[in-house]
């Protein structure tokens, strides 16, 4: 009896009983099918897909957000050990240290502290632990004492709106409060890019200030919109104990201060008014984008983090930042948590990107002029080679510029013209000549509008202005922004869909926060994966060990090939051009170099190449095809594996949702082998090489074979109808009971009247699956 039962009725029965029994609360401490990822996007083409996202059988928590261990359920013909695996993957993601298995006769318990020996011992259905028990072990193994435990236990805050932290998210509060709980004064935490650093330093705030154990605190950014984001929304719930220091005012009657760096820092002593707060004034003072020189001994973040050294000091970054002058490491320690680019990615969480490449002749052979030639302005030309780090730098080249805006125009007509697009360039000057050639080439939207295009950098007040209208999703100008430094961090450009490279970049930690602006995702305005452009070869630092998640594809353009990238790649690799020396990227400041104009000489597009990354992270060019067979082989090895699953299924659509999730793309491959073929001979012949045939094919088939008259003549119509429906619309639309409520089945009556010509349901549902059975009959 026990062996028949499924998986959730092991569960219901087993399971739950048990774990309730030894005191666990139901309402409060037990949460089944968790799932705590979002499943990764899977690009091919113009398409998407969703991955399959990660979902434990039961989590089990101390209090609301303090997960402590996880459950994995198998059913009764499994082992009791046989989910354990994955109950440890799933304790690692989820940071907590007790997993169990379990198949309804006991429990397999794995204590990760290691303060235990045997590391996992089994354990009958009454002997499962209590909550007191497991939260005295943690405890144990955190080294929390009581009074940190006051701390470690104060509740998150909540807005009754049922949103809670995503799972690392989670990690990183927890682990932040705990150290501080502890007495750890320098902590540091790497989060992605569009992973929510500001929400999760409300909450390490929050329960730090709720609980008292820190009752004064600075949060400090260098960027004003970045404080003012975080007032409006993050932080919001501070309420009137919070204030923003403006004006170089120190009001000391608030709990809560938001500032930029520069408002309390200044070259003149008068000017640095963080010395009007007492140096013990703050305990808590966390630090927004730490890489950006807060850690630098010469610094003027690292002169208030000296001045306030009494001060628990909490940086939080994207990219943490390693050189000879600023070390986040040295001065911050190691990392108390990081979430990478590639996990954020890998779990749905961030969007996934194409790369298309264009390589432009000059800048990869570089240009020599002649010998006394003069610029547009009269300026004698120093005679040298000039190669890509010149361009737009030391040398402007009119024809070029007017080129890049010209692919970048082809590229959105051919995909969406109103797509959100950033155009990072070398400098201001540089952003304001593209702003022209754009405005140039897309003359017919600039005139309905005249912010489609609009440069926005830190000079230009209009520009400024306009920056939280490019960020508004519901906002549909500006479209593009050229700019060169003002928008590459910080700015949470939900529906940007296309970044584009012109911009010399040979700086780890500035490419991973370039790249960071389109890694959002917005399912509202179907913003699933983003668009990099390069011109200027910046992108090869994804081949950097340093760079931690890769591009979907990568495509380089020949002079007459469309700017957007084919859906199914070329095999063809060129050989790799040497990469010129590169120079630091611009900056919105002052320009003292000179710079030559030139305004014929003409540029052409080179190269094409298409390449995708596979999971691994290493390089692999592959068709559609090629990609579809392996990713179904690693579940089916064989053509006989695939036809049991597919003829064992009550309903053909779940295992068309199962390769779906896998990540194999039926829609593209029906575009590319051919729209009448349904997803089983799609994966029979894309896979396993067999012969296709189209479903008007397979329903005509069936009709030879008179396989209806067994039935009565109103079922029979009903039947001849729904194999007509197949051979237009494929197996899906006869498996949804809705099917016959529409046109042809609708004229045979309402729904309880078709089923009645069969006798009743269970008749019509097995008259269905015998349709089903004679259209796959012999593969």
């Amino acid at each position: 009896m026990k062996k028949s039962l499924s998986e959730r009725d092991i569960c219901t029965k087993f399971i739950t009983p048990a774990v309730q029994s030894a005191g666990w609360d139901l309402q409060t401490q037990i949460r089944e099918e968790v799932s705590f990822t979002a499943g990764r996007i899977i690009v091919r083409g113009k398409l998407h897909s969703r991955g399959k996202a990660k979902r434990a059988d039961y989590v089990l928590y101390h209090k609301p957000n303090q997960p402590i261990a996880v459950i994995e359920a198998k059913d009764n013909k499994h082992s009791v050990g046989q989910g354990m695996q994955q109950a440890l993957d799933y304790a690692e993601a989820l940071d907590v240290p007790f997993a169990f298995s379990s198949n309804g006769d006991g429990f397999i318990f794995h204590d990760r502290t290691g303060l235990s020996r045997p590391v996992e011992r089994e354990r009958t259905l009454d002997q499962f632990p209590s909550p007191a028990e497991l939260w005295q072990r943690y405890k144990q193994w955190k080294g929390i004492d009581p009074p940190a435990e006051n701390v470690v236990t104060q509740p998150y805050y909540t807005d009754g709106s049922g949103k809670e932290p995503r799972y690392y998210q989670r990690v990183a509060i927890n682990r932040t409060v705990e150290a501080i709980a502890k007495g750890q004064n320098r902590l540091l935490l790497v989060m992605a890019t569009g992973t929510g650093k500001t929400y999760t330093a409300f909450q390490i705030i929050w329960r730090l200030w709720k609980s008292r154990t820190k009752k004064r605190i600075l949060f400090l950014a260098d960027r004003n919109i970045l404080v003012d984001q975080t007032k409006t929304n993050d932080f919001k719930p501070f309420g009137t104990a919070m204030t923003k220091i403006v004006k170089r005012q120190a009001n000391k009657a608030f709990e809560i201060y938001l500032s930029l760096y520069q408002a309390v820092t200044g070259t003149e002593e008068e000017q640095n008014i963080y010395k009007q707060f007492s140096p013990d004034f703050f305990d808590l003072i966390v630090i927004d984008e730490c890489h950006r020189g807060s850690a630098a001994e010469d610094s003027a973040w690292r002169e208030i983090l000296d001045y306030f050294s009494g001060a628990t000091h909490v940086g939080l970054t994207a990219t943490p930042k390693e050189t000879k002058e600023v070390s986040n490491i040295t001065y911050f320690g190691e990392p108390i948590y990081t979430y990478s680019l590639r996990q954020g990615i890998d779990d749905g969480f961030l969007a996934p990107y194409k790369v298309v490449r264009f390589d432009l002749d000059k800048d990869l052979q570089g240009w020599r002029p002649e010998k006394g030639q003069t610029d547009k302005h009269g300026n004698l030309i120093e005679d040298r080679i000039y190669n890509q780090k010149d361009m737009d730098r030391n040398l402007v080249m009119e024809l070029r510029t007017r080129l890049v805006a010209q692919k970048l125009t082809a590229f959105l007509k051919a995909s969406n013209r109103f797509d959100k697009t950033i155009v990072f360039c070398e400098d201001i000057d540089h952003a304001e000549r593209m702003r022209q050639e754009l405005v140039n080439q897309n003359a017919d939207l600039a005139a309905e509008n005249s912010k489609y295009v609009m440069k926005i950098t830190g000079d230009d007040p209009l520009g400024k202005m306009e920056l939280d209208n490019f960020i508004d999703p519901e906002s549909r100008y500006p479209v593009i922004a050229t700019t060169s430094r003002l928008m590459n961090t910080g700015v949470d450009a939900q529906t940007c869909k296309l970044i584009v490279l012109d911009q010399t970049i040979n700086s780890m930690t500035t490419f991973k926060q370039v790249i960071g602006r389109g890694t959002r995702i917005n399912e509202d305005y179907r913003k699933y994966y983003f668009t990099i452009i390069d011109f200027k070869k910046a992108t090869e630092l994804f081949a950097d060990p340093d760079f931690d998640g890769d591009p979907v594809v990568i495509y380089e353009p020949g002079p007459e090939d469309p700017p957007l990238p084919p859906d199914v790649p070329d095999d063809d690799e060129l050989p790799e051009q040497p990469e010129p020396p590169l120079l630091p990227g611009g900056d919105d400041g002052p320009e003292p170099r000179v710079k030559y104009v030139v305004g014929d000489v003409p540029f052409f597009v080179v190269a094409e190449r298409v390449q995708y990354y596979g999971p691994d992270g290493k390089l692999i060019t592959e068709s559609l095809k090629d990609y579809t067979k392996k990713t179904v082989h690693k579940e089916f090895s064989t053509l006989n594996d695939f036809l049991r699953h597919w003829n064992a299924a009550d309903k053909k659509q779940a295992v068309i949702s199962e390769l779906e999730e896998q990540g194999v793309l039926l829609d593209a491959l029906a575009e590319e082998v051919g729209k009448d073929f349904g997803p089983f001979d799609l994966i029979c012949h894309v896979a396993f090489d067999q012969p296709a045939l189209t479903r008007r094919e397979r329903a005509e088939n069936v009709r030879k074979r008179n396989y209806f008259t067994k039935y009565g003549e109103q079922a029979r119509a009903v039947l001849e109808a729904l194999l007509d429906k197949y051979a237009d619309e494929g197996v899906q639309s006869i498996e949804d009971m809705k099917v016959l409520r529409i046109q042809p089945l609708d004229q045979f009556g309402t729904p309880i009247e078709i089923i009645k010509h069969f006798g009743g349901r269970p008749q019509f549902e097995q008259a269905l699956k015998d349709l089903e059975n004679q259209l796959y009959a012999g593969g």
